[in-house]
């Protein structure tokens, strides 16, 4: 009998790692069986016939999750074989319910024709974002090599950030938020770039500046807080999130910013004053801001009583609410409910749309779907052994479970709506691109994880490995 090769941290064999891809392809024909029967049963629902609809989206899908499957093969052969098929079946729920929501327009069910073909546009994002997904595992051989880069990386989040601020509203303004870049062509939404390179460049400062976060300071019931003059970059983050939230009317772009980097402060210091700390900046930053701005005013009050304004500003969370309602338990079936009553349903609020038709069976799937996505991406960051890899996998888990969390809290009214939309299901070229170099980055850490120990020759060089310090507790 032949033992297989142990794989660093993960204690899965050489022979088990050549066995992942194989797993992943038969997740990958599962999610292809799923969103097929999803799109028959709305094709059957709204046309009473099967158009030439399923066999495009159909078609589509397969060749484009398969050519992603056979780039993780040829990249990225170790990595964790649930990742891309979650991605995948989430990308096809979203085409069905976006396929969906366009054949309800067309029978103008709100009691107005308007006719959209936004499942055609959201195959095409999805051909570009598998695209960037296959580019990023190919270039990005190693992970640790963003960490060289990371202060021009960080220089680029902040100007990608701050440039819709600095445009004229004619282009960059849309539905009241100033964050977007408006082209002839199309719009681009800098701000979820940002939030990539901002977690790259926050997860090497750390690693860099780890002394400058674990010095503790006052002790305070029992808690050890940072001390007073190394909050400077937390400090900043808070500044700058303030600034967003003012001069773009974005309320979204601001939580998810800080929230991500105070968490990633704290799995590098393992220390709960800074949790304490970010904490009490929010409240007083939440604090400030509805006093400074109006249009956080007006967010708090719909947040608050939307019925008050019900042909308002209130129309599009009592509508999502009454979707929520409508679906119960076990939602109205797909293709049976009234989705197109919720305004903008195929982007910020197809949580709503989901609720309805799929009820809270239907939404608990999904989110399950999401909670195994965010815990691969933790799992990749405890068992790579670089600390560069560590934080940058909580990153980037963390920045998807607090959009989740501001999304569906925003829909279900337990915080104001944001603006965010949902990772791989809303219709939007620049939340699924950079979704898909998200999770790009991720299977790469996965993979720099699971991957087999090499075995050295006696007498070897040792490769040459960087230098980390020890310090006792």
């Amino acid at each position: 009998m032949t033992s297989g090769v142990n794989t660093p941290g993960s204690g899965l064999t050489l022979d088990q790692n050549r066995r992942s891809r194989t797993y992943e392809l038969v997740l990958l024909g599962a999610a292809t069986v799923v969103m097929g029967a999803s799109l028959g049963i709305v094709e059957w629902a709204q046309r009473q016939s099967i158009s030439w609809d399923l066999v495009k989206y159909m078609a589509a899908f397969i060749v484009l999750y398969g050519a992603a499957h056979i780039a993780m093969r040829r990249f990225a052969p170790h990595a964790d074989p649930l990742i891309l098929p979650v991605v995948a079946l989430l990308n096809g729920l979203g085409l069905v319910l976006i396929h969906r929501l366009d054949l309800g327009n067309q029978h103008g069910e709100n009691g107005r024709v308007i006719e959209t073909n936004e499942a055609n546009q959201q195959v095409l994002w999805t051909l570009i974002g598998v695209a960037v997904l296959v580019g990023v595992l190919a270039l990005l051989r190693d992970h640790r090599t963003l960490s060289k880069y990371a202060y021009t990386i960080g220089l680029a989040g902040i100007v990608f950030l701050a440039l819709p601020a600095v445009l004229p509203s004619s282009m960059s303004e849309i539905n009241g938020s100033k964050n977007w870049i408006k082209t002839p062509l199309f719009n681009i939404q800098p701000s979820e770039v940002s939030k990539i390179l901002l977690i790259i460049f926050t997860a090497a400062f750390l690693v860099s500046k780890r002394d400058l976060f674990t010095s503790a300071g006052r002790r305070v019931l029992g808690v050890d807080l940072p001390r007073a003059r190394d909050l400077a970059p937390l400090l900043l983050v808070w500044i700058v999130a303030l600034a967003v939230l003012g001069y773009a009317n974005d309320l979204g772009t601001p939580l998810l910013i800080f929230f991500t980097v105070l968490a990633m402060v704290y799995v590098a210091t393992e220390r709960v004053g800074w949790i304490i700390v970010g904490l009490a900046l929010a409240v007083v930053g939440a604090v400030v801001a509805y006093f400074l701005f109006s249009h956080l005013q007006v967010r708090v009050a719909v947040w608050q009583d939307p019925f008050s304004d019900f042909y308002g500003v209130g129309n599009q969370p009592a509508q999502a609410l009454f979707s929520l309602a409508t679906g119960g338990l076990a939602g109205t079936g797909l293709g049976s409910g009234r989705p197109t009553m919720v305004p903008f349903a195929s982007t910020d609020f197809i949580i709503a749309a989901i609720g309805e038709e799929l009820g809270l069976i239907g939404l608990a799937a999904v989110l399950m779907l999401f909670l195994v996505l965010i815990f691969r991406g933790f799992r990749a960051g405890l068992t790579v052994r670089d600390s560069f890899g560590k934080l940058l996998a909580a990153g980037l888990a963390s920045t998807i479970a607090i959009q989740l969390f501001v999304v569906v809290g925003g829909v279900t009214k337990l915080i104001p709506l944001t603006g965010l939309t949902t990772p791989f299901m809303s219709y939007g070229g620049s939340s699924l691109l950079t979704n898909y170099a998200l999770v790009a980055i991720l299977l790469r850490i996965s993979n720099a994880a699971r991957e087999p120990k090499v075995t050295r020759k006696p007498g070897a060089p040792v490769p040459d490995r960087p230098t980390e310090i020890v310090k006792r507790v």
